[in-house]
């Protein structure tokens, strides 16, 4: 493919890239590369190498390292290009900028100088795991990567206890085993979960179990690469009656579609959805 450089607006531009395979890019994306009249990266390399994948020439632009060792240099050097009128764009090592990234503090930077920001999004391992992990969807809540620590691990898994979302979590398979087993722990043993590896990539894979088995699982066999862990979430500890619920339910429905009400009283009583679901078919059975 032949890329012509063309005219960018001053701005930062943050480019989604892939998480794996490298076709996953879109087009706007190239176009922002090719155009851009500066480059910067988490990875410089790992941008080189997609660009020459998708034939996009430098044409002798450098491409500037941004991460988090790199200091305010390069930051307020790219903000002075921006200021002089250039097109500034920016990737991640992989997936969206900003998603457990060092250019979230860029991008705080440009907006209190009220610099223009703009994106050409891409993939991304959070939405990508949830799709393929089989829990539930309607409701997420993205934590990063957990301390190293198992005291601070833990600490960590207890704040999010109480979560009603299924939990997103990036982790090292160095400690996936250490992760599961104290969740297993401090969120409890009925928690289903799913581990989701190497996403888009050839040796992708998904496991999915209750977080004792998958950590029994890991424990007798380790996995490599880059994974994403989810966790279902956990009910709150409320005594909901069953006549209440039907009670909820049946002021809900008055004014409400069966979607809408379930989706109101779900969120009001902390039960599960399908629990909450099936009730109202019940009543709907019942007239």
């Amino acid at each position: 493919m032949n890329f012509i450089r063309q005219s960018l607006a001053p701005g930062l531009y943050l480019v989604g890239v892939p998480i794996g395979t490298a076709r996953d890019i879109t087009l706007r994306a190239l176009d922002v590369l090719a155009s851009a009249d500066v480059l910067a990266a988490e990875d410089t390399r790992s941008l080189r190498k997609l660009m020459e994948i998708h034939g996009v020439p430098l044409d002798n632009r450098r491409i500037l390292a941004l991460h988090d060792h790199s200091g305010q240099g390069v930051q307020s050097r790219l903000l002075s290009d921006i200021s002089e009128g250039k097109s500034v764009a920016y990737a991640s090592e992989a997936g969206m900028p900003l998603i457990a990234d060092p250019g979230f503090e860029l991008v705080r930077a440009a907006a209190e100088a009220d610099l223009p920001v703009t994106s050409a999004p891409g993939p991304s391992a959070v939405p990508t795991a949830l799709a393929l992990g089989g829990l539930p969807t309607d409701a997420f809540h993205f934590a990063g990567f957990l301390p190293a620590s198992k005291s601070a691990r833990r600490k960590a898994l207890a704040t999010l206890k109480e979560v009603p979302a299924t939990l997103v979590l990036f982790e090292s398979p160095r400690r996936l085993g250490a992760c599961l087993k104290d969740a297993a722990e401090v969120l409890g043993g009925t928690r289903k979960a799913a581990i989701c590896r190497e996403l888009t990539k050839k040796f992708e894979q998904v496991l999915r179990g209750t977080l004792p088995e998958l950590a029994e699982r890991i424990s007798a066999s380790p996995v490599k690469g880059e994974i994403v862990l989810l966790i279902e979430r956990g009910e709150k500890d409320a005594d909901v009656s069953e006549i209440f619920l039907d009670d909820a339910l049946k002021e809900a429905l008055k004014t409400l579609s069966l979607k809408d009400a379930v989706a109101f009283v779900t969120e009001q009583t902390g039960l599960k959805r399908r629990h909450v679901y099936q009730h109202a078919l019940d009543l709907q059975k019942e007239g």
